[in-house]
């Protein structure tokens, strides 16, 4: 079984490289993202999030800074920022509850500035 440091450093890498197939193995069939879309429940609802911000940061000239990140038990939090050539992600923050080896929640909040 994957401690949560070894599925968030997974879940990390994965974002990292756009393995949207390796994201999306962390998360347990019944896992809810809370975001700015809403609760999205389960892998297939949470999946075109995650394309939708591959597609984004996947455009040259894209920053990203990890400024924190904290766990305690099958809790994980990560504060970070970021620059796409789309908008400036001023302040992020993900936090995570993980049990048995798999994302069960994320919630993800950020201060987004459209660069328009």
């Amino acid at each position: 079984m994957k401690s949560t440091a070894e599925v968030l450093d997974h879940h990390l890498k994965c974002f990292a490289n756009r393995d949207i197939n390796g994201l999306m193995a962390d998360y347990s069939a019944d896992a809810v993202f809370l975001g700015p879309e809403g609760a999205l429940l389960g892998p297939d609802a949470i999946r075109p999030a995650f394309e939708r911000l591959f597609a984004e940061f996947a455009k040259p000239g894209t920053s990203f800074a990890r400024k924190q990140q904290l766990i305690a038990g099958n809790y994980a939090y990560v504060v970070w920022s970021s620059e796409t050539a789309d908008n400036f992600y001023e302040l992020a923050s993900d936090t995570f509850f993980i049990q048995n080896g798999s994302i069960r929640m994320q919630a993800f909040t950020a201060k987004v500035t459209p660069k328009r």
